[in-house]
């Protein structure tokens, strides 16, 4: 490449990643975050010891930066542009020298390798990589048809961004192979795609220790194609020679299409998508025209090579010279909070994630660390799923700087065709009752219509055309356009059209919308049975086929049951020629037949036998009946297990399991990803049980998982271990204590509620799924029946209240409680009763606990607030024991917190002085108040004047508003204040002791406050003050102060 080229206006990839690459040649373009990952691992473990606090990380990672822009670490590995440009010369002419028949150094060929010259086709070997094609004639002029596929089998790396841009300098396509994937899987492509060469890596970058693949050996030994392995470090560093090849975009013939991408498909066998360049650059240069690139912004290339989103994600660095961090790809992959760490120490400019991803790492974005995420992040880019208003809204407030795109598209159109801009969505939500973020308008060059339903205003299926659409499908290397048609008369435009209608084909997506008065698409649905899960297209009628293969399953069918629109899993019902008592074992053999087939994504977390599948007036599976709640909960198995009886660590460790998996029962060695986890699930074990996730990797069942934790760790092991005897003898006094116990509750905030079923799945089920978070050291988080937990089953949580220490009440919306008892319940045991303590669920706090916990029902669910001198502050849900979020804070937590008049925050103080006010919902600072000293005192919450009343050892007394996050008032009290101080609503009164002895009230009837009177007691007093209210009329009402 070094003779002189002829400047041309985006003529193809090639050209611009030379001019890119060309003029700044010593620029760093590509950053292995080894250093950093490390880094953030040493962090970890200091976050972990007494001592170290939020505050002293910064300084703790800049100590270790060698440089600021782009951001590098000691350990990490860099490339410049001049680096890769030679690499890429390199490789090129060594992959056009294979393609003629040459040898190298790195291929392996198969055994009975034979090169045919001169055939009518060319020079070839035994699988030729030619595609032949079946198209309509009209569409295919003047195309290259014998164009050549390369296998590109790497997780993100430099060597496989060099590949890309490699095999498209020699005018060919490249097919990325996902590691990850099952042999079977990837043997099937390999196969029906006849690809040429696969090209893999040595490369560090890949430290998989599941699903490593030895390429090498296994491909090569089968004859299935010849394999080339490079390094950057070993063979990749310009020794061939100068590149003496044509440019692609100057060759007579257009070649038919660059890339080969295989998705889920609806006729039950994956097909590969033959996407073009002029789609690529399409979608290429409008980002960089909306939102461009100039040079000095840093991004992120986490996205599995499998999902097309990861192409623009390292072609909008490359080719704006713009510095690109690749994190360990089986590190960032076991454990997806780690992109929280990278965001915010390598500065990321731009963001791309399905909404799934975001959700999950949302309890990691809160305190201090988000703050240099906020300043950095300047785009984030959401596509692949349907994004709710609901996390679009959480979003938006965490980063209220950040422009939030919302695309949509397929594999088949590019990745993108319509998007829609954030920005504009509060204006429509003023006037339109929204459940998802709309998709917006066509990208440029894209035309798109509406095909409208019978009898439906402005919505029906998306059509797609112009620069974005693929050729075709690539089946057993012949092309199918099946889903290309003419636009049907029925169609409404979105946009101005780049060709008259008439003259092009359409792509017919599939998918349902709704044109809104503002121009913008809303997505409705699907018209066939594909499904988003975690961004990636998945047809069921593909997993259903796979099951019919079992050779112990007649018939089978998969559903897509979403829960509260939010949480979609999938649910498998098989009718099998065995007998019921062999009804796990099957589960159990179809589980690994599916793990060596499908991709993890596809793996069912629920299975469940029935004698037949329901079927429709026409003969057809009726999935309206599959999906039914009522048929869903004839189904349910009553399985009394052990899980009562057995209190261990490896209980622990398959309750961990299960509620990952989401199903009903777990084996001593059954394997976590066999049977079907991923990093997400994988994630969440981890932060259940507390240990590192990689242990999970090397470990992966329940037996070995609880080995190597009490040989290392202890963990856990005096804490969850219960007599067998006690347990035996209580089951028989079980039943008739709590039925007892549900008779005895009166009062009238309890309402009594029919006895009705659980509203859970059968068979292998996990009932966790209700929970939109992840399941945090739950040891039973199961859904409670009313005869297992009577007092949640009955009491009633229509109502907005909270309840804490004394049990103070304090309802939304009102000022005061006039009458405390009415908003409380008791029960009545005879004096020679007999009952005993069963526990629900446990929370592993990680150190003592010295506050009392605050209660709060709001939105029908009671949720459980409490800190520990751990720095751990938790919102568990109390009827599951579900952690719905976890922060640490700086200082250990000794004092209940309080909810605020609104319900929108949470305030607890802390040993370090601060007053932290948490997001209810999220737990995401909201403010942050430093006093002088220690905060051991519960704050009291001033409905009245929006005021949290709060005492710190600084002898103060703090009145904090709320909702504008100030400081209006403070008064010395004279000692340290531990207990909280009281309210007198009628009076507007305040008080407040403290250790010295003294007691003081202030007026809060209106600022300034004021100190009415001081007593002195003579005597410290640690406990919390009380106003009592005795019956009275109007004015008359006496009020007493209980001291302790």
């Amino acid at each position: 490449m070094a003779e002189k080229i002829e400047e041309k206006f985006h003529c193809c990839i090639s050209h611009e990643f030379f001019r890119a690459a060309s003029k700044n040649p010593n620029k760093v373009a590509v950053i292995h975050a080894y250093g950093g990952a490390r880094i953030f691992r040493e962090l970890r473990e200091k976050m972990d010891e007494s001592g170290f606090y939020h505050d002293q990380s910064d300084d703790f990672i800049a100590g270790r930066r060698v440089s600021s822009y782009p951001p590098v670490y000691e350990g990490d590995e860099c490339f410049t542009f001049s680096e890769i440009l030679d690499a890429v010369d390199d490789l090129s002419s060594r992959l056009r020298h294979i393609l003629d028949g040459g040898d190298d150094p790195n291929l392996i060929r198969p055994k009975d390798y034979v090169h045919q010259e001169d055939t009518k086709d060319g020079k070839t070997w035994e699988l030729s990589g030619k595609v032949n094609l079946i198209e309509n004639p009209a569409r295919i002029q003047n195309v290259n048809s014998s164009t050549k596929i390369f296998g590109i089998c790497m997780v993100p790396s430099v060597e496989y961004i060099i590949t890309v841009f490699s095999v498209l300098r020699c005018g060919e396509a490249f097919l990325p192979l996902d590691p990850s994937w099952p042999k079977d899987r990837l043997l099937s492509i390999i196969s029906s795609s006849k690809v040429a060469l696969i090209i893999s890596s040595g490369s560090s970058h890949y430290t998989c220790n599941h699903h490593h693949l030895n390429l090498s050996n296994w491909l090569v030994d089968q004859n299935y194609c010849s394999v080339l392995n490079i390094s950057m470090k070993a063979n990749l560093k310009g020794k061939f020679g100068q590149c003496n090849l044509g440019w692609p975009c100057e060759c007579r013939t257009m070649k038919t299409f660059c890339y080969l991408i295989y998705t889920s498909g609806s006729t039950g066998k994956p097909k590969g998508v033959c996407g073009t360049e002029q789609g690529l650059l399409n979608r290429f240069l409008w980002m960089q025209e909306l939102f461009p690139l100039l040079g000095g912004e840093v991004l992120l290339f986490k996205t599995s090579v499998s999902f097309i989103d990861h192409i623009q994600e390292f072609l909008s660095a490359i080719l704006t010279s713009t510095p690109l961090v690749l994190p360990p790809f089986e590190e960032f992959k076991a454990n997806p909070y780690y992109i929280v760490d990278f965001l915010k120490a390598y500065c990321i400019s731009r963001l791309t994630a399905v909404p799934s991803l975001m959700r999950s790492i949302l309890p990691a974005m809160h305190g201090p660390s988000v703050i240099q995420v906020q300043r950095s992040l300047k785009l984030l880019i959401l596509s692949g799923e349907v994004l709710s208003i609901s996390l679009w809204d959480m979003l938006q407030k965490l980063f209220p700087d950040t422009n939030i795109l919302n695309l949509y598209g397929s594999t088949e159109v590019s990745g993108d065709c319509t998007y829609f801009d954030c920005k504009k969505l509060p204006t429509i939500l003023e006037t339109e009752e929204l459940n998802s973020v709309p998709i917006g308008v066509p990208i440029p060059n894209c035309d798109v219509a509406l095909v409208q339903e019978l009898n439906a205003s402005r919505e029906g299926e998306i059509y797609v055309s112009g620069h974005c659409m693929s050729m075709g499908y690539l089946l057993n290397s012949t092309f199918m356009t099946s889903d290309h048609v003419e636009l049907p008369q029925n169609s409404i435009l979105i946009g101005p059209s780049i060709k008259n209608p008439g003259t092009q084909l359409y792509f017919k997506t599939g998918d349902i919308a709704r044109q809104l008065p503002t121009g913008d698409l809303v997505f409705l649905g699907r018209r066939d049975r594909i499904v988003k899960i975690n961004g990636q297209r998945v047809a069921l009628e593909e997993i259903e086929n796979t099951l019919r293969d079992h050779p112990d399953v007649v018939d089978a069918a998969v559903i897509h049951h979403k829960f509260q629109g939010e949480i979609g899993y999938l649910v498998a019902y098989l009718v099998s020629n065995r007998t019921d008592e062999f009804f796990k074992l099957l589960i159990s053999s179809v589980r690994s037949w599916l793990t060596r087939k499908l991709p993890p994504v596809m793996i069912p977390q629920h299975y469940l036998c029935i004698d037949s599948l329901p079927i429709s007036s026409t003969g057809k599976i009726d999935y309206a009946i599959l999906e039914g709640s009522e048929f869903l909960g004839q189904e349910i198995l009553n399985d009394t297990d052990d899980s009562e009886s057995v209190r261990c660590l490896k209980q622990t460790i398959k309750q961990a399991f299960c509620e990952a998996l989401m199903v009903e029962k777990v084996m001593d060695n059954d394997d976590f990803f066999m049977m079907g986890g991923n990093s997400i699930t994988a994630a969440q074990v981890a932060h259940t049980l507390g240990i590192d996730m990689r242990l999970l990797y090397v470990f992966p069942s329940p037996s070995k998982l609880q080995y190597v934790i009490v040989e290392r760790e202890r963990l856990y092991k005096d804490d969850m271990s219960i007599s067998h005897d006690w347990e035996e003898n209580s089951k028989a006094q079980k039943h008739s204590f709590l039925q007892s116990f549900d008779s005895s509750i009166s009062g009238p905030s309890i309402s009594k509620s029919p006895e009705r079923p659980l509203q859970v799945l059968s068979g292998h089920n996990d009932s966790s799924v209700s929970s939109k978070y992840l399941k945090v050291d739950s040891l039973n988080s199961s859904i409670l029946s009313e005869k297992r937990c009577s007092w949640i089953s009955n009491l009633d949580v229509s109502t907005a209240c909270s309840f804490s220490r004394c049990n103070m009440v304090m309802p939304e919306g009102e000022y005061e409680v006039k009458d405390q008892c009415q908003a409380s319940w008791s029960v009545e045991i005879p004096r020679n009763g007999k009952g005993y303590l069963h526990e629900l669920w446990r929370v592993h706090l990680e150190s003592c606990v010295d506050a009392s916990p605050l209660v709060v029902i709001h939105g029908g669910h009671m949720y459980l607030f409490i800190g520990s001198h751990s720095h751990i502050f938790v919102c568990v849900d109390a009827m599951s024991g579900s952690v719905q979020w976890k922060v640490k804070l700086e200082g250990r937590v000794e004092c209940s917190a309080v909810i605020v008049g609104d319900f929108t925050q949470i305030a607890v103080g802390c040993y370090k002085g601060k007053i932290y006010f948490l997001d209810f919902m999220t737990g995401n600072f909201s403010w942050i108040f430093q006093t002088g000293g220690e905060v051991k005192s519960q704050p009291v919450v001033d409905k009245r004047r929006n005021l949290i009343w709060c005492g710190s050892h600084d002898h103060n007394i703090y009145a904090l508003d709320y909702k504008n996050h100030c400081c209006i008032f403070k008064i010395s009290c004279g000692g340290s204040v531990f207990g909280s101080p009281s309210i007198d609503m009628v009076r507007d009164m305040l008080y407040v002791a403290s250790t010295s002895g003294r007691l003081t009230a202030i007026s809060v009837k209106a600022l300034p406050f004021s100190t009415m009177w001081l007593k002195e007691l003579g005597t410290p007093v640690f406990g919390s003050l009380s106003v009592s209210c005795r019956s009275g009329n109007g004015a008359q009402t006496s009020h007493d102060m209980l001291l302790g």
